[in-house]
């Protein structure tokens, strides 16, 4: 007897159908993305409802987010620097989800990162006229090594003592913000502020404005280096997810961990491996946050990148290519947030957003069969 026919019976009801839930065999091609996309619809729909119920206007505010995002060439290089950042750290969640790995540490792995790439120069590792041929790179690798560190933590611990990532991951992101505090409030503060001395010109990522003399269009498009990171991130992580040894490795782990234990797979390596990866993805993301946009470290330098990248890699499925698309919406949601009031209108929808994909993934997971008795 289904869930749906006990109940009935208990409460004296006869409905003259019954419902189930049947395990899919076989998934077909285009489900993921019809789901994928049912789910955002629904995710909007359900947010202008609220937004009619508390006395705004649905359509008016989707529209203003849609022009605010997307309706100049202007606002479109804004939405691209917001979802630069995004782009890294969901291919960070995305790796790292796909081998079943819960990496909710995005966040504190994009702080440290950006800790990293900020110390060398105002540590300074490097001397301040250094050119940027030799600095961007340096900061790139530091901002690299230090969200590879900080992930490298959790996965040991995973591996070693089997303890949960998810309570590791996510306590770690206090203790890196934390650690950021105290370097702009102390030994790298600017006048007591919560922030640093800004970097000399060499530390910045070139932008499409910089070359806004020999080509007059760039004028005032922000649009800096580290998309251009983001894009190769996602291309060297498809491949190693769809065309190397080591992406069949962490498919398996993840889809079926006592077959690649059974196949001779190290998971204890790979666990450590796929999360030392997965920081410095974030790790990368902090980097160019730094050296891209704001040109010095401060405290206040995330507004919750590393948690949108969950949202971020759920919806593009786990597939590298599908986060940059994602990232880009997201970064349009992000983008006209502080026009929009409430202000708290593109949170509530991003939230939306994660629980009805969580509930989509029922449906391919299962078939729903309604059967008349």
């Amino acid at each position: 007897m289904t869930t749906a026919e006990s109940t009935s019976t208990r409460r004296g009801l006869s409905l003259p159908f019954s419902i189930r839930f049947e395990p899919r065999l076989d998934v077909p091609g285009w489900a993921p993305a019809l789901t994928t996309l049912g789910a955002i619809l629904v995710a909007l729909v359900i947010g202008g409802v609220i937004l009619w119920a508390v006395g705004g206007d649905p359509i008016r505010s989707y529209a203003h987010i849609a022009g605010a995002a997307f309706g100049s060439v202007g606002v479109i290089s804004d939405t691209l620097v917001k979802a630069t950042p995004l782009i890294l750290t969901g291919l960070a969640c995305a790796l790292a989800f796909r081998t079943r790995l819960w990496n909710i540490g995005a966040e504190g792995q994009f702080f440290v990162g950006a800790w990293g790439a900020s110390a060398v120069v105002l540590a300074p590792l490097l001397p301040p006229d250094t050119p940027a041929l030799i600095m961007i790179p340096a900061m790139l690798l530091a901002g690299f090594a230090c969200g590879a560190l900080w992930g490298f933590v959790p996965g040991f611990l995973k591996a070693r003592f089997n303890v949960n990532e998810i309570i590791t991951t996510l306590m770690m992101n206090y203790i890196a913000a934390l650690w950021n505090l105290y370097w702009v409030f102390g030994p790298w503060s600017e006048g007591g502020f919560q922030l640093t001395a800004q970097f000399p010109r060499t530390a910045w990522l070139p932008r499409l404005t910089d070359a806004a003399g020999d080509t007059p269009a760039f004028s005032g498009l922000t649009v800096h280096l580290g998309l251009v990171f983001g894009l190769l991130a996602s291309i060297v992580v498809w491949f190693i997810l769809k065309r190397s040894r080591w992406g069949y490795e962490i498919r398996l782990i993840g889809d079926n961990p006592k077959a690649a234990r059974y196949a001779g797979i190290n998971i204890a390596r790979n666990t450590i491996l796929i999360m030392m990866l997965s920081g410095g993805l974030a790790g990368l993301a902090g980097m160019s946050e730094v050296a891209g946009v704001v040109h010095r470290l401060q405290g206040a330098i995330s507004p919750g990148y590393g948690f949108t990248a969950i949202i971020v890699a759920y919806l593009a499925k786990f597939n590298p290519f599908g986060a940059v698309i994602a990232s880009v919406l997201f970064g349009a949601l992000i983008l006209p947030g502080r026009e929009l009031q409430p202000s708290g209108i593109p949170a509530m929808i991003q939230g939306i957003i994660l629980f009805t994909l969580i509930a989509s993934e029922v449906l391919l997971r299962y078939q729903v069969r309604i059967e008349r008795r």
